[in-house]
């Protein structure tokens, strides 16, 4: 029970730092980026090529992330700035022509073949022991670093002035411009933002994760279903919907292992029945 307790709130913590930078690029900028699962794919691939550079790997998280989420930005001002308010099918034909062209830079400079970076020598530590169940080190150090991305993110949003103006440009983004604030360097900082939490997600997952182009495209399924459960454009929803998930997939392939997959759209079916704007949305 321990084990697969651990390995689902693993999984559920990656899930969260994608699905949070998702809801979060969503509820401000109304966009749904169909390209944030190729974010998460940068951001193990630097990690990767970072730690093979300086040998830490607090360098490669940190660095990735920055990375990544500079690329993000440029990203928005450059091309997904061009398609605000427009027909949702551009939208995804943007997102989607730059994943294919992330997936094919991936092969070029680094290769179509599988790749893996081990465990860094630090977390090379004998487990803790919790009720008869292994715990890695590097899975407490992971559950620990997101649940203090999750209270920074949460105190942001909630208690600073750029989250005020965030909150703001959600709701009614004329009103914010005509009171002085630059919109166009708020969204671009949110889409900065949801990109860091893709790529540091990336490099977290870079000691117990493969590395192969295209390993973007299940994370950002499994994205969309937590971010549906727990509410389009909601953070703690986010939260709360990776955890459910990673568990259910965690359990799921103890009771029924041909059907893990299934299990979460199940999940996310029946929440969609009983509440259709997800566990945290607002009606609309």
């Amino acid at each position: 029970m321990v084990t697969q307790a651990t390995g689902g709130l693993i999984s559920g913590m990656l899930l969260f730092l994608v699905a949070a930078g998702l809801s979060l690029i969503f509820g401000t900028l109304k966009v749904v980026n169909f390209m944030h699962g190729s974010l998460y794919m940068l951001g193990a691939y630097f990690a990767y090529t970072l730690y093979g550079l300086s040998g830490n790997y607090a360098i490669a998280v940190v660095g990735s992330a920055l990375g990544v989420g500079l690329f993000a930005l440029v990203f928005e001002r450059l091309f997904m700035s061009r398609v605000y308010g427009a027909d949702v099918l551009l939208q995804l034909l943007v997102c989607y022509g730059f994943i294919l062209i992330l997936d094919d830079v991936v092969k070029i400079v680094w290769g179509a073949e599988f790749l893996a970076m081990g465990m860094p020598d630090t977390f090379m530590r004998p487990p803790v022991i919790v009720a008869g169940g292994v715990l890695p080190v590097f899975y407490l150090f992971l559950i620990a670093v997101t649940l203090v991305v999750a209270g920074a993110l949460a105190w942001l949003i909630a208690r600073t002035r750029f989250g005020k103006i965030i909150r703001a440009a959600a709701i009614n983004p004329t009103m914010t411009s005509a009171l002085g604030i630059n919109t166009a360097l708020v969204f671009g900082g949110v889409f900065a933002l949801g990109g860091m939490l893709a790529g540091l997600a990336g490099a977290l997952a870079v000691p117990v994760r493969s590395l192969v182009a295209g390993m973007g495209f299940s994370i950002l399924i499994e994205s969309f279903i937590v971010t549906v459960i727990g509410g389009m454009g909601s953070v703690a929803g986010a939260l709360v919907g990776a955890l459910l998930i990673g568990l259910v997939r965690s359990f799921g392939t103890i009771g029924f292992p041909l059907f893990t997959e299934g299990l979460m759209f199940l999940f996310m079916t029946l929440v969609l029945i009983l509440k259709p704007s997800g566990l945290f949305g607002k009606e609309r």
